[in-house]
């Protein structure tokens, strides 16, 4: 089967596994879990949770403990989107060729939902405990999933870049906010994804250290795609980093040099993952193609 192929059929089958978590829309707050669910299903590559899947692969299989985990991961990317794109951050009012939430919704209740997604990800992920063998597995990922997330993952990182947003940012400073930024989530994806396979502390660190020149060769793609690429083929405004005065590898470093990076980092992943005993071909062909993308 050609690659293309085999992402979709895989896509589809992580879109499934998301889709079973998701809340009813009933009772008083029926708003908010309308607007937490059109936020969940305005489309993306489900990246995260598909890496996740594919690296508990690389060590042997899956496990049921690593479907809530899945979608946990997915409410939290979407929950920061969901922010990101508000008034008081970004301000855009398109994202994957729709409306954001804010737009459709209004503020406060993006807001909301935007909260209402990253602490309902923490009580999917929980349920991986029901009937499981594997207790402590689970709360070691919950904690990998909570630290990720928080003041010393992704928010910091969204932290560092909401004060630097129209000042020269020193390279060490955006390297920092791209590790946790974007980053963190990754990491947290690919960790769970080989402790529920079965890694050990060491080859656990070593999907972490892959993660995050994932998380740096993507994010400086993204920067790529942000000056070159269309609306049309994007789904979403481009230019913003220039209209929100963002500092990026691309404004920093120039075109070239961005690429060559994108190249390093991806290039050391790959490298790193192969030293892993496990073999995974799908999740390395995944990693190429998601810093060659287009969109």
């Amino acid at each position: 089967m050609e690659f293309r192929e085999e992402l979709k059929k895989r896509t589809e089958e992580t879109e499934s596994i998301i889709r079973r978590y998701l809340p009813g829309e009933e009772g008083y707050q029926k708003t908010v879990l309308s607007a937490m669910n059109y936020s969940m299903l305005a489309g993306g590559k489900r990246l995260r949770p598909l890496l996740m899947r594919e690296t508990c692969r690389l060590f042997g299989g899956e496990t049921p403990e690593l479907y809530p985990f899945m979608a946990a991961i997915e409410m939290i990317h979407t929950s920061s989107l969901v922010h990101d794109d508000l008034p008081a951050m970004d301000a855009d009012e398109y994202r994957r060729g729709k409306k954001t939430t804010w737009a459709v919704y209004g503020e406060d209740m993006a807001i909301l939902a935007g909260d209402a997604l990253m602490i309902y990800a923490f009580e999917t992920a929980a349920k991986a405990f029901g009937g499981s063998a594997r207790t402590g597995d689970v709360g070691k990922c919950i904690g990998i999933l909570a630290r990720k997330t928080g003041i010393f993952g992704m928010i910091g990182g969204q932290t560092a870049d909401v004060e630097m947003t129209g000042k020269p940012v020193p390279e060490d400073m955006l390297s920092f906010i791209y590790r946790l930024k974007t980053g963190a989530l990754l990491e947290a994806s690919m960790m769970i994804g080989a402790v529920l396979g079965g890694a050990d502390d060491q080859e656990a660190g070593k999907v972490e250290q892959a993660a995050a020149d994932v998380g740096m060769a993507f994010q400086i793609r993204d920067d790529i795609l942000d000056v070159v690429s269309t609306q049309e083929v994007l789904g979403k405004p481009v230019g913003s980093d220039e209209r929100n005065e963002k500092s990026t590898f691309v404004t920093a470093w120039g075109m070239e040099r961005a690429k060559a990076a994108v190249k390093e980092y991806s290039d050391r992943a790959i490298e790193t993952l192969s030293s892993l005993p496990g073999k995974n071909e799908f999740l390395n062909r995944l990693l190429i193609y998601l810093i060659t993308r287009e969109k």
